[in-house]
């Protein structure tokens, strides 16, 4: 079978079983990979081997910039906390966990590899949990957390890999390469966000859309690869380039444009995210055989125990965290920025059982060195681990994660539904001044119909060739505000990004219809 064979039918079972899932509301990446794990025993299933490097920029890219174009920095400084400390102390925690009970349970292993292993299974993966939750409609500060999260733990593992990965390999040089990390780091971030500010209004000029699009993606793919020569960190270069292009963005590419590139970029990461999950099944292969007559229950052992690690050091470290928080607010109070729902035990529940691992952990563990005359120490035992982390906490934790939501009952806060009906009332506040000065019948039927928008009525159906004018002056001045709302800090992006669908879908049908008068 050819490889655009494999890649078809890869696609065409992913698609069911996701639309299985979505049935059972359970999280799709969880039965991709079982999938994939289930092909890969089946006699006479190609074997596919992954390169690492392809997998960080074929599959995380994409999926990175487009989570961190949808990021909110205002809940993400509200929330910075415990952003940081799941991003941060938790996986600095889970890598010295692992590399405790990977010492313990192999003395041999060196502790710059048991690191290498702790950094590897350290980085949770957000998707399969969004996936489940945002059906179930937690309070909205979960959902930030969770997202905030996993923006930035992956940074964090890599940071830990490389600099581990250096000291096994014996090319680490101590503190003398320390400026150099910190330049990676800082350096990302400093070329992530000018090129931030400088491609929005390039590709502005662009007007077909099709074009637009590939050229999105390619800026995507070059980032990455750009920032991996120049020796600086790929994944804060993406995440700060995504988050101030998402500033720009609405102000500068027309709703037509808009429309279509989301509309694709949903469909590309929804076929990259099939592919990945089960090429993390197919995996189980070529780490099978890698195996070799090795003692299956060492292995076992080993194996589980990591994933153990993995999970009961996340839920401690997050527990305690939320013991420690709802203990300042119940003696000292609190004075949020804005309405949220405050820590709960069953909040603190939700975070930390989602723990779910992805392409990252895989990407990485087939990353380690296998050259026959110098392969990585213990790296069979190491992939085994973190595929039975991946697979495990995919499993067990997406799985559960529904029924434990219906135990828990987390009520909806419904913050971004506030903030919804706040920018469209501003909105349509403004459409209206705009329209204020005139006198005009159809100015005037313009204000009426806002009138009844504010009131909570459906618009008329019909409209003249000036009205349609009038509309695209208004909606405009609709975007304009709900910008404005947004860099105020009055509305978050889930809020802004829902007003501004409905103010592109608006403007295309009025764009469309003036089009044919």
């Amino acid at each position: 079978m050819t490889l655009f064979e494999i890649t078809i039918t890869l696609l065409i079972v992913g698609a069911l079983l996701a639309a299985i899932a979505r049935r059972l509301q359970a999280p799709y990446p969880a039965f991709l990979a079982v999938a994939g794990a289930v092909l890969a025993m089946i006699p006479g299933t190609p074997s596919l081997a992954l390169s690492p490097d392809l997998v960080l920029t074929l599959f995380v890219a994409p999926s990175l910039l487009d989570a961190a174009f949808d990021a909110s920095p205002r809940d993400l400084r509200d929330n910075w906390l415990p952003i940081a400390g799941s991003a941060v102390a938790a996986v600095v925690l889970t890598v010295a966990a692992v590399a405790c009970a990977a010492r313990w349970l192999r003395p041999d292993m060196p502790w710059a590899v048991a690191i290498v292993l702790g950094a590897i299974v350290a980085p949770p993966d957000a998707s399969a949990a969004t996936a489940v939750l945002r059906a179930l409609r937690p309070p909205h500060r979960v959902m930030v957390i969770l997202e905030g999260e996993s923006l930035f733990n992956d940074a964090m593992a890599l940071l830990i890999y490389r600099v581990a990965l250096g000291v096994a390999l014996g090319s680490w040089s101590g503190w003398a390469e320390t400026p150099l990390l910190a330049l990676s780091l800082i350096g990302g971030a400093v070329l992530g966000a000018v090129l931030g500010r400088v491609f929005p209004p390039m590709i502005a000029r662009i007007e077909d859309a099709p074009t637009s699009v590939i050229v999105q993606f390619v800026s995507t793919f070059a980032l990455w690869i750009l920032a991996s020569r120049l020796g600086l960190s790929p994944i804060l270069t993406l995440l700060c380039f995504a988050m101030e292009a998402a500033r720009r963005a609405p102000v500068h590419m027309d709703a037509r444009l808009r429309i279509q590139s989301y509309a694709v970029w949903d469909v590309t990461i929804f076929v990259l995210n099939v592919l990945a999950f089960i090429l993390a099944g197919l995996q189980l292969r070529p780490i099978l055989a890698g195996l070799g007559g090795v003692d299956w229950r060492e292995y076992a052992i080993f194996g589980g125990s990591v994933l153990a690690v993995c999970v009961l050091i996340r839920m401690a470290w997050v527990m305690s965290y939320n013991t420690v928080i709802r203990w300042k607010i119940r003696q000292f109070g609190t004075r949020p920025p804005r309405p949220m729902t405050l820590p709960t035990i069953g909040t603190g529940l939700v975070i930390s059982w989602c723990g779910m691992r992805g392409v990252v952990t895989l990407a990485t563990a087939l990353a380690l060195p296998d050259d026959p005359a110098a392969a990585f120490p213990f790296r069979s035992i190491i992939l085994f681990a973190a595929f039975t982390v991946v697979l495990g906490t995919l499993v067990v934790q997406g799985i559960t994660l529904r029924p434990l939501m219906q135990v828990l009952r987390l009520p909806d806060d419904d913050q971004v539904g506030r903030e919804v009906r706040h920018a469209r009332r501003r909105a349509a506040e403004a459409a209206m001044e705009a329209l204020a000065r005139d006198a005009s019948e159809q100015a005037i039927a313009l204000r009426e119909e806002y009138g009844a928008r504010l009131a909570g009525d459906e618009e008329p159906r019909h409209a003249t060739h000036r009205l349609r004018q009038h509309r695209i002056l208004a909606l405009r001045t609709e975007r304009r505000v709900i910008v404005e709302l947004r860099a105020a800090g009055e509305i978050g992006d889930d809020a802004f990004h829902t007003v501004e669908e409905e103010l592109d879908w608006a403007e295309m049908y009025v764009a469309r219809t003036l089009a044919h008068d």
